[in-house]
């Protein structure tokens, strides 16, 4: 195989591998807004859907893991090839995380079927409005390369963060007034500590869009450009 030739197979490679990160961060976002939904509409037959998709996602990041570990073994690619490949790598851990933290969502909504209902309150709404967006908008930033978008994913993880801490309050409360609602109140924290985590994997492929484009190490506040 000529230079050239491998270059060209290299790129194809590159194509093939962006391909399978893009069916996989599509999987994982229905996941994550069909996880939403059966909580919203308490919809058991959803929830199920979510939890059998989660093996399709798992699948797909192993094959880019091993695509990726093939590409550095036999390109020994360098500079932005060498980040292209790591990020891709990185992205795909993430998305398959978030795809656990859909599962979990689910899962919370399947455990509360017959619970007594509390409802949902605003501050979890918002988190469920908050996380989905920021997963759909760092996606877009990717497929965009666009590091501006990225950065604006990052700022909004502060907010569900406060979110969080104030939905641990309220069960809080809840569980304390009625012994009823431990039982229901677990799983409504359950869905926002997971709501809180998608939040902070959107934060973090946020961040590998930057780092992919600028060469910036932006994570825990830092703005440092690489050599």
């Amino acid at each position: 195989m000529t230079p050239q030739q491998a270059a060209r197979h290299f790129h194809q490679e590159l194509l093939g591998l962006k391909a399978r990160l893009l069916e996989m961060s599509g999987l994982a976002e229905e996941m994550v807004r069909l996880s939403v939904q059966a909580f919203i509409e308490q919809d058991v037959t959803k929830a199920h859907v979510v939890v059998d998709q989660d093996q399709k996602v798992d699948a797909l990041e192993v094959r880019i893991d091993q695509q990726v570990h093939e590409l550095l073994a036999l390109q020994q690619p360098m500079a932005s090839d060498l980040r292209s490949l790591t990020m891709t790598m990185q992205i795909a851990n993430d998305l398959e995380r978030v795809g656990d933290h859909a599962v979990n969502v689910a899962r919370a909504v399947q455990h509360m079927a017959g619970m007594l209902p509390i409802g949902a309150t605003p501050e979890l709404m918002e988190m469920a409005t908050l996380a989905s967006g920021m997963l759909s908008d760092s996606l877009d930033a990717f497929v965009r390369s666009d590091p501006t978008l990225a950065r604006e994913v990052c700022r909004r993880d502060d907010r569900v963060d406060h979110l969080h801490n104030a939905m641990f309050r309220i069960l809080l409360t809840h569980m304390m007034e009625d012994p009823r609602r431990i039982g229901p109140s677990m799983s409504l924290l359950m869905i926002s500590k997971n709501l809180e985590r998608i939040a902070d994997l959107a934060t973090n492929i946020g961040e590998d869009v930057v780092f992919l484009v600028e060469g910036v190490n932006i994570k825990h506040g830092m703005e440092r450009k690489t050599d």
